[in-house]
């Protein structure tokens, strides 16, 4: 690994850093397709396949936007101006990834009246975070993650005073990986390959979300029987 980067700036990988930072992203990209796919086979009406589609594209895109940046910060560290457009995409395409993990759950399940608010505002806070990284890119790092972190829990406080609580295990389960794998995302230049160890705690946490989605939102035992 190299030294840790100044305040306001962006470490510098390793060669074997950069490498690694594609790959443990690069290879989710088929699974992630494969699974929007499979719920939108799943889905049995217009706002299941909307709602399907919409995660899907989130976990796409996380996956593509991550792989591509580091493609080009690795092999096309020349072309800067690409470079810090893509970057920029990276951390805007985290809040949209957020939203669109917790779509299913707030427009599958049955939510209270002041509830239900949560359905759009969390786009609305997906769209001021991809403001604020417009417009400070790279600058009050700790403010961004403040962000990230408030983004992802606001939601969770409605989910979790559902009724049905099925599938609310696994949604915290990957949750805490998420925050785990934070510690990760923080320490380049103190952790060797420690942003691609925070990819595959990305990965993972997606992965528990994903099943949970699958099984207790699309998945049931007629239906599945159904689309064999």
């Amino acid at each position: 690994m190299n030294h840790r980067a100044p305040a306001n700036g962006r470490y510098k990988p390793t060669c074997y850093e950069h490498a690694a930072n594609c790959y443990t992203h690069a290879f989710l990209i088929v699974p992630a397709i494969v699974g929007s796919a499979l719920l939108h086979r799943l889905s049995d009406d217009c706002w299941e396949k909307l709602t399907a589609w919409i995660y899907g594209m989130g976990l796409c895109a996380l996956f593509i936007v991550s792989t591509v940046f580091h493609v080009v910060s690795w092999k096309k560290s020349h072309l800067r101006t690409v470079e810090h457009c893509f970057h920029m995409g990276d951390r805007m395409v985290i809040y949209f990834f957020i939203a669109a993990s917790y779509a299913p759950w707030l427009n599958l399940r049955e939510l209270g009246p002041l509830a239900s608010h949560m359905r759009w505002f969390i786009w609305l806070m997906a769209a001021g975070g991809t403001i604020y990284v417009f417009l400070y890119h790279e600058k009050y790092k700790v403010i961004e993650l403040f962000f990230y972190l408030t983004m992802g829990f606001s939601p969770a406080l409605v989910v979790t005073s559902m009724n049905n609580t099925d599938g609310l295990h696994e949604l915290a389960c990957g949750g805490l990986i998420y925050c785990l794998g934070v510690v990760f995302f923080k320490s380049d230049g103190i952790i060797p390959f420690a942003h691609a160890i925070w990819h595959l705690f990305v990965a993972t946490a997606a992965a528990v979300h994903y099943y949970a989605i699958w099984k207790y939102l699309y998945r049931s035992p007629t239906d599945f029987r159904r689309h064999l």
